[in-house]
């Protein structure tokens, strides 16, 4: 009886011990994995810092403050915008007499007159402007101006910043710091053959690549969504020049 006992605690005791050794092995690949993870985001997070250290010596606002706030325009366009997001404006297109809709409402177009009018500048007399001076360069108007909406229609506006800001590249390569020091905040993006419109943001991926602000259904917002239209950017501009 003794010593069925003593085979049956040495059984026992052997099981406690493989257990244990299976619990230590795991505990330890599981210590491992969670290293490397940690190590793997400190390394990313090391790499972000770079980038980011790296655009902040390249990038340089245009020394231009239009309404004399202490802000540079390029700074201001992006507050403007953001002011939009953060309301989430409505997307909504229609013709209004007087040209300008309710501020809870508007389109692509109405985002970036309403930065420019926080940076200062009032975009629809520049566009009204330019289209009485030149009509034959707005081939949109078909000849026949209207203020009340020339200067929310998209290639409209593609056609002043042309003429009147710094046309950059359209070409967008993250982690490329010599080609994402060219897209900076506030800078003007349109895309799809001149039917949407876009503000650079000043935040960034951990790759470099800029957000951007705009208004498209349903409501004006901000976000990583420059990727999704890059193939439809039909010009990048910077203003003022």
């Amino acid at each position: 009886m003794r010593k069925k006992f003593f085979v049956l605690f040495l059984a026992l005791i052997c099981l406690i011990t493989i257990g244990f050794k299976l619990f230590t092995q795991k505990n330890a690949l599981y210590s491992k994995n969670i290293t490397n993870i940690q190590t793997k985001n400190m390394t990313s997070e090391k790499k972000s810092e770079t980038i980011d250290e790296k655009l902040k010596k390249k990038i340089v606002l245009i020394n231009s403050d239009k309404d004399k706030d202490g802000i540079k325009d390029q700074a201001d366009i992006v507050l403007g915008a953001r002011k939009e997001a953060d309301k989430k404006v409505k997307y909504k297109g229609d013709y209004y007499v007087g040209g300008y809709p309710p501020e809870s409402e508007g389109v692509c177009t109405d985002l970036v007159w309403r930065a420019f009018k926080d940076a200062g500048y009032n975009l629809k007399d520049m566009v009204d402007e330019d289209i009485k001076n030149h009509p034959g360069d707005y081939k949109r108007i078909e000849g026949k101006p209207d203020p009340n909406i020339d200067f929310r229609r998209v290639p409209n506006l593609y056609v002043y910043f042309k003429k009147y800001a710094t046309s950059i590249t359209t070409e967008l390569k993250p982690n490329d710091i010599e080609n994402l020091k060219e897209w900076q905040p506030g800078d003007i993006i349109t895309f799809d053959h001149s039917e949407h419109i876009a503000i650079v943001s000043d935040k960034r991926r951990a790759d470099g690549v800029p957000y951007i602000i705009h208004n498209a259904p349903p409501c004006a917002r901000e976000g990583d969504e420059i990727m999704y239209w890059m193939p439809k950017i039909t010009g990048h501009f910077r203003f003022p020049k």
